[in-house]
């Protein structure tokens, strides 16, 4: 039966293509890419291999469920929940509040641009969410670089640069999460691996926005900070401290989430009530990825069965030649995917079977696929005008930011593409 599959060819990866674009048509459609809830969209593709691929229905049905259940993804799931739940309760104790008003705090007009770079940069590295950081600081951002006579596509790039920083890096960013468990690496290592890429890409996008501030005419000081709470900033140093000494995933957030709560309940913000509501709340705020990571393993698992993986593999290999063009498979394979789904994680989601395959298949080292997989997709992200990110900024700017122009001054994720492919073009294979 196990051959049968396999010499299904092109029909094997058909669910696929109809998760994708089912996913895309509707966004196309609505003029909105999130219209369609992800999950219902992955359904799609799961009919449509119960329908197309042979065997009975019980077959068909263990290998989903199977899919669905596999340690890997399973893992996912519960980070996620964890990562939702700590974010929620470290913004309902003030964490966010304190670490954006004391950004404000000390930032001067001249280095406006560099400091929103920063501070989006660093709020969305602790939160691990690039949406909640434009979200959270556009507003504010926005209403200063108009009474500051900043030019505001420059202070956008700045915004959305900084907020897609954090979305590649961060140990509880869904991207590095999917990335990480798809290719089977420890988040530390992935980490290390995309800091010598990322960081140097940030230092030299900083540099460049420090110029431009200092070459820019403004009017007005950047004093409208609210109070902020030192204090109230230790959950995220706390997570990111032990995450960078490698202590268990599990442990990281639950610590967090835990130092979170003891903050709240010591500053009155939060009681023990509050507290399990909050946790929850995060609890729910990550359903449809959740769902997704679930539907998608399952579906992953019948294209897998049918020889769909194997398809991708052959046609795939046929443009590979050594493990840098792997690694450049690798990246080539998220953008497209991230192209028709405008959203980085399910982009790597679907990618990431396929993507540990070639890794495996050329021998590459794990930590660095990884790392490509996520910067690929956070840098096609980025840019595409029906993404999340560039839609809510330039929504929240009433429209007065120019996507060409954001586009054009989005110095840090062009460098980050750069010094990426660099990186793959000049590393020294594995012996």
């Amino acid at each position: 039966m196990q051959q049968e599959y396999r010499s299904l060819g092109f029909i094997s990866i058909i669910p696929l293509l109809v998760f994708v674009f089912t996913f895309l048509g509707f966004g196309i459609y609505n003029n909105d890419f999130y219209a369609l809830p992800s999950p219902v969209a992955a359904l799609f593709g799961i009919v449509a291999a119960f329908i197309i691929f042979k065997g009975n229905i019980h077959q068909k049905a263990d290998t989903f469920l199977k899919g669905c259940g596999d340690g890997k993804i399973l893992t996912m799931c519960i980070i996620y929940l964890l990562a939702g739940a700590f974010a929620t309760v470290s913004e309902a104790v003030g964490s966010v509040d304190s670490i954006v008003n004391l950004g404000m705090t000390y930032i001067s007009p001249q280095y406006f641009p560099a400091g929103v770079f920063v501070m989006a940069s660093f709020l969305s590295f602790a939160s691990g969410t690039s949406v909640g950081s434009i979200v959270t600081l556009a507003p504010i951002v926005i209403e200063l670089a108009t009474k500051s006579g900043s030019p505001l596509s420059m202070i956008g790039a700045a915004l959305l640069c900084g907020a897609m920083f954090g979305d590649n890096l961060s140990i509880i960013s869904d991207t590095t999460i999917a990335a990480t468990q798809s290719l089977e690496v420890q988040m530390k290592d992935k980490f290390r691996t995309n800091f010598k890429i990322a960081v140097p890409s940030a230092m030299i996008a900083t540099v460049i926005f420090i110029s431009i501030g200092l070459n820019t005419a403004t009017t007005a000081s950047l004093s409208a900070a609210g109070d902020f709470n030192l204090w109230l900033i230790l959950p995220y140093l706390l997570v990111i401290g032990l995450a960078l000494y490698g202590v268990n995933v599990f442990v990281t957030l639950f610590a967090g989430l835990l130092l979170a709560g003891i903050l709240g309940f010591f500053t009155g913000a939060i009681d023990f009530m509050g507290f399990t509501k909050k946790t929850y709340e995060g609890f729910t705020g990550m359903s449809e990825i959740f769902f997704l990571s679930l539907l998608t393993g399952g579906l992953a698992a019948l294209v897998e069965r049918a020889g769909g993986i194997q398809f991708l593999l052959n046609k795939i290999s046929k443009l590979i030649s050594s493990k840098k063009t792997a690694l450049l498979g690798i990246g080539g394979l998220v953008s497209a995917a991230n192209l028709c789904t405008a959203n980085n994680t399910i982009a790597i989601l679907i990618s990431g079977k396929v993507a540990k395959e070639i890794n495996d298949k050329y021998s590459l080292d794990a930590k660095s696929s990884a790392s490509v997989l996520d910067i690929f997709a956070c840098y096609v992200q980025g840019l595409i005008p029906y993404g999340a990110q560039v839609l809510i900024l330039i929504s929240l700017s009433k429209f007065k930011i120019n996507y060409l122009e954001l586009i054009a001054n989005a110095y840090y994720l062009h460098i980050l593409l750069i010094i990426t492919i660099g990186f793959i073009l000049f590393k020294k294979s594995n012996k």
